[in-house]
């Protein structure tokens, strides 16, 4: 069982920023999520986009606002689960809730902060008819670990970054990589582009384009991918076939735990501290909503400092919390670091 103060559902950036509003406060933060690192969508779907709306940042790639967040809340050790979904929320007699993840993982903690941004994500799977025959046999949505391809023939389908970034990296890993896309055009950062175009001319990725992949073989596993150029049709050899078409938001098991739902959002009860209508479960960032609710990163970070504050009187109703400005006051961290200010000098003068 896994114990902390705030149990967050969500390592997207408004998750991760609680982790650092909490901290200040002397609380422990558990982190949730259903993809396989931190960062949420800005991991996930676009590392390379620039953000431009991030106080202090004229521009900041979204990759690296992730990396900038988990080495600020570093200090404040928070504990991760990850590749595991938020499944079943249970309350208990004092208030406080045990969560279970789809993988058995329990979770036991007095708040409950679900910062979900739209849900939990779900692979945009290609309309093939038997492909869950060949899911974790052969077709896999998402990269985890990429030695699993090594000396492997490996076919990417789509047109992003993760499809361009995961193409590149596998040159070096895996026996061949083939890149299949249904435009000449892909939608990813331009040096991504021009990096797969010099790989395909040094003969490290066979790009296919314009052209789907539109059918599956093997028995037990799979052995090939049939891919249709035009009126061509290409039996490829292939051993793990990835098709990185994004994720669908969906609200999941969530939804079924009590709250109040609207437009697959979570209601919350005020704009005080985003607690929903289950006094200790709180929501925030996009996957809540309340009137004059703006779908911002920025606004999820102040959603995040105003959740924490509440959580932090629900867990000491008998403490009076007096806000400290952390230019004054500076920051401890659970692993005994301190960032301060440098003190002034005092000098007498005579």
């Amino acid at each position: 069982m896994i114990k902390t103060d705030i149990l967050i559902i969500g390592a997207g950036p408004t998750g991760l920023f609680a982790v650092f509003e909490a901290g200040l406060l002397k609380l422990k933060c558990h982190l949730i999520d259903a993809l396989p690192q931190a960062g949420g969508q800005c991991s996930e779907i676009y590392p390379k986009k620039p953000i431009y709306d991030i106080p202090g940042f004229p521009e900041v790639l979204a990759g690296d606002l992730v990396k900038n967040l988990m080495k600020q809340i570093e200090p404040f050790q928070p504990g991760f689960t990850l590749g595991e979904r938020a499944d079943t929320i249970e309350k208990l007699e004092d208030g406080s809730f045990i969560v279970t993840t789809d993988k058995g993982t329990k979770h036991h903690a007095p708040i409950v902060a679900i910062a979900g941004g739209l849900g939990s994500f779900e692979p945009r799977k290609p309309p093939l008819t038997n492909i869950s025959n060949f899911e974790d046999k052969g077709v896999e949505y998402i990269i985890r670990d990429p030695e699993l391809y090594r000396n492997k023939n490996v076919v990417i389908s789509g047109g992003g970054d993760s499809a361009l970034d995961w193409s590149i990296f596998l040159t070096d890993v895996a026996k061949s990589v083939t890149l299949v896309h249904r435009r000449n055009e892909f939608r990813g950062a331009l040096d991504s582009v021009d990096k797969v175009q010099e790989l395909k001319n040094l003969g490290k990725i066979e790009l296919i384009t314009p052209a789907e992949v539109v059918g599956l073989v093997g028995s037990n596993v799979l052995e090939e991918v049939v891919i249709k150029q035009g009126e061509t049709v290409i039996n490829r050899e292939c051993d793990h076939f990835i098709p990185l078409f994004g994720l669908a938001p969906k609200l999941g098991p969530i939804a079924d735990w009590g709250l109040e739902i609207e437009k697959n959002a979570i209601k919350v009860d005020n704009t005080l501290d985003y607690q929903t209508n289950i006094p200790g479960i709180y929501a925030i960032g996009d996957v809540n909503t309340y009137p004059g609710k703006l779908k911002l990163i920025l606004c999820g970070f102040h959603e995040a400092t105003l959740m924490c504050q509440g959580a932090y009187q629900r867990i000491f109703p008998d403490k009076r919390y007096v806000m400290k400005y952390t230019t004054v006051g500076g920051i401890e961290g659970f692993d005994g670091s301190k960032k301060e200010a440098p003190k002034a000098v005092v000098k007498s003068i005579n």
